[in-house]
């Protein structure tokens, strides 16, 4: 079995009916306080804030309410019912007719370069445009790097969304345009070379299920990003790649209020090099084990105050709860 997991507030959503009639994929709808009490959906399992899957949780107690880290419970469920891939999404993307990924292990196009960063968005658009979580002084720097042909272990498959994509509240509140991206082959990005990649249409294999894990003691805005920072290097470590694809969703993007998404993403702006470097450095150590790599990271996270140290509790019931 394979799991799709969503959280919401809303009533069910376009997105969450397409999904829901999906073959061989399960949709599993985390619920909070603000979600509605009487929600259902066919096709779906809903875990709502009073669910008593809840109290099997170690994770259940630290999760604060109105907060996108309780979608954790869904990986949890995902995880303990012995899905082979989860499926991260939001319940405003749809998805089209090409929805679909690449196998985790193939041929296809690989970037390499001397950078550190790569904006992956110049791929698949000719527009200026940046994912959220791109380090704002690359942004007006073309990303330089060659490609090549090569064999990849795909961890992670992160698929593009049209409409209303990705981005963060600068690229709103300065241009918003909507956008449609190119079609282009699967990429990889080769080792030590970060690009973000976010919740919204992504795809994680079994055997990185515990990189699923969402920081609860930053913003919204945050959260994903800083899991993706952290997540690369260890993939590296493993000998997995990033891969992105085309979009396979459309986003029609529920209401958000673009001054406030940027006061939640500024420490995003201000974290985003020295979290690099921080996972970078801790994964690369010779410890073993995706859990004491995260539990790592997250300590220097925390020395830098970048995370609260409350979050190493969070992560040490998240381990429990996954199995480690």
């Amino acid at each position: 079995m394979n799991s799709i997991v969503i959280t919401s507030i809303n009533s069910p959503t376009q997105a969450v009916k397409s999904f829901a009639e999906f073959n061989n994929y399960q949709v599993v709808l985390v619920g909070d306080k603000k979600t509605p009490i009487h929600w259902k959906c066919p096709g779906v399992v809903f875990i709502s804030s009073q669910d008593s899957f809840n109290d099997k949780c170690s994770i259940n107690k630290y999760l604060p309410y109105n907060h996108y880290c309780r979608k954790m419970l869904g990986y949890i469920w995902a995880n303990k019912n012995n899905s082979e891939f989860i499926y991260d999404t939001d319940d405003d993307n749809i998805p089209n007719a090409n929805w679909t990924f690449p196998n985790f292990d193939l041929e296809c196009d690989v970037i390499h370069s001397k950078s550190h960063f790569v904006n992956i968005y110049q791929e698949f658009s000719n527009e200026k445009i940046w994912p959220r979580g791109y380090p704002l002084e690359e942004i007006n720097q073309k990303s330089i790097y060659e490609i090549h042909k090569g064999h990849s272990r795909i961890g992670v498959w992160q698929g593009l969304a049209n409409g209303d994509p990705d981005v963060d509240a600068i690229y709103r509140l300065t241009c918003n345009k909507n956008v449609t991206f190119k079609n282009r082959l699967p990429i990889a990005i080769s080792e030590n070379i970060y690009s973000p990649f976010n919740s919204q249409n992504t795809l994680f294999k079994k055997e990185l299920f515990k990189l699923l894990y969402l920081p609860c003691t930053v913003s919204f805005r945050f959260t994903d990003i800083l899991r993706s920072i952290v997540a690369q290097p260890i993939m590296w470590s493993l000998g997995f790649r990033l891969g992105f694809i085309g979009a396979t969703v459309t986003q029609i993007r529920n209401p958000h209020d673009y001054m406030k998404d940027f006061i939640d993403e500024i420490p995003m702006y201000q974290n985003i090099n020295l979290a690099y470097d921080i996972a970078k450095t801790n994964a690369s150590n010779p410890i073993k084990g995706i859990g004491n790599k995260l539990i790592s990271i997250y300590e220097g996270l925390a020395q830098e105050k970048i995370v609260n140290y409350d979050e190493l509790r969070v992560l040490e019931s998240w381990l429990i709860d996954m199995g480690d």
